[in-house]
This record gives structure tokens, sequence and C-alpha cells, in this order.
């Protein structure tokens, strides 16, 4: 088992005012040649936006590109005809494919809205763009793991990309373990901490660690207090 550990403080940061993102990968501002992308996940920002504030539409392609709520609700737009709220228990994503153009804001002028943004890159190139969110039960995910995303075309639950990934969301008690098998053991797996203190094997994450895993078959998550865990299983080339 090879791995490679991020802890919190050596994301990359940038505080515009009305947005506060951390990079755990290269993205605008911050490079780090090192930090590149882990297998075909290229982007994992961390982004608490102010009140009424936003990003303004915006043309992506050839990405597959997954926004996770976790407080406050997200307001999403597109030249698709999508205009939507994305709220906690909520996964959306779009794939970008041969263009498409969007907007992000924050719904609530009382709060901040805070959310992961996540690309991975497809494994299909100019496709029809698309789009896909659904909700899941947040009490679904207590002590097992809850699918929030799969492959195009397998009957798993979840949103689907055009790429051979698997992410699951996991809220476990302190002293929970569960095991987490690969769908393919020559995938790696990154696990994001959102909260709490979790072991993965014998290594330890305080919250907002990222862990980038390969050469495993199976991954064991134990909960050192309570704790809330994103899996993604991702191809490595």
């Amino acid at each position: 088992m090879n791995t490679v550990l991020h802890k919190a403080a050596t994301r990359g940061h940038a505080n515009h005012g009305w947005l506060d993102s951390w990079h755990s990968f290269s993205f605008a501002g911050y490079y780090d040649p090192e930090r590149i992308h882990f297998g075909v996940l290229r982007v994992l920002n961390d982004d608490s936006v102010a009140p009424g504030m936003g990003f303004g539409r915006h043309p992506h392609d050839n990405m597959e590109i997954i926004s996770i709520p976790l407080e406050g609700d997200l307001e999403h737009g597109d030249n698709m005809g999508n205009s939507t709220i994305i709220r906690q228990g909520d996964v959306q994503v779009m794939s970008a494919g041969t263009g498409v153009q969007h907007s992000e804001k924050n719904h609530n002028s009382d709060k901040a809205v805070k959310f992961l943004q996540i690309w991975v890159f497809p494994n299909k190139r100019d496709v029809q763009p698309r789009y896909d969110q659904k909700t899941f039960s947040l009490g679904d995910r207590n002590n097992k793991l809850q699918t929030v995303l799969s492959p195009i075309g397998t009957d798993a639950a979840g949103v689907q990309i055009h790429q051979d990934a698997w992410f699951h969301l996991t809220r476990l008690d302190k002293g929970t373990g569960l095991t987490y098998e690969l769908k393919d053991p020559a995938h790696g797996v990154y696990v994001f901490l959102l909260e709490g203190d979790l072991f993965v094997n014998d290594i330890l994450l305080n919250r907002r660690d990222g862990l980038g895993v390969t050469g495993a078959a199976a991954l064991q998550l134990k909960a050192d207090s309570n704790a809330e865990v994103l899996l993604m299983e991702i191809p490595m080339n």
C-alpha cells in the first residue's frame, strides 16, 4: 500500500472576501507540482461563499464537475436550462463534455454556503453535456457507506459520471469501524475527512485532511471521534 497525506493546513488557500477557498490540488493561483491531481481526481476545493454572492456564468468543457453542499443552499443555473437549489444531502454533477456554461451563487442572504467543488477527468471526451442531481437521506450514511456517485450505465445508486469512479459518504460514531472494499484493486482511493478524527488503517486523519491510497484492495476505517468522511475511488490513469 502506498499513501500520500495532505494535511488540511498544507492546502492552497485563497480568500477573496466573498469566497474563501481551500485547494487540495493546484488550482487558479495555487500551484504545487507535487499536487496537480490524484489519478483522475483533478480538483477538490473546499469553498465558502458569502451571503448573496457567487460565481457568475462561466464555461467548462470535458470535465465531470461534482458539487456537494455541506451547509446552506447553493443556487445553480446553466445554459442547458437547469435552474436549481442544491442543499445539504444533495449531490449534483455536470458532465461538461463539448461545453457548458453555468453559474453558482449563495441562495441565502443571511449565512454562508459551504460546499465541495470536485473535478474528475472523464473517460470520454466531447460527450453531450448533461446534468444530474439527487437527494440522499443523511440517516442512511450513519455507520455505513452510502453510495452517492457511480459510473454511467451502472445500476448503482447515486449521480453518475463518465468515469469508472465511485464516491461514498459515511458518518461514523466514535469507536465505530468499517471496511471499504475497492471495486477495482487497481484503483486509488482519496479519503477526505470532513469532520472529526479518523484512522485509515494505521494513519490518523484530522478534520479536512486528505489521504490518497493506492495498492490496496480494502481500507479499514475507524473513528477516533465522531467523524464524517468522503471516499472517492477513482482510476489512477
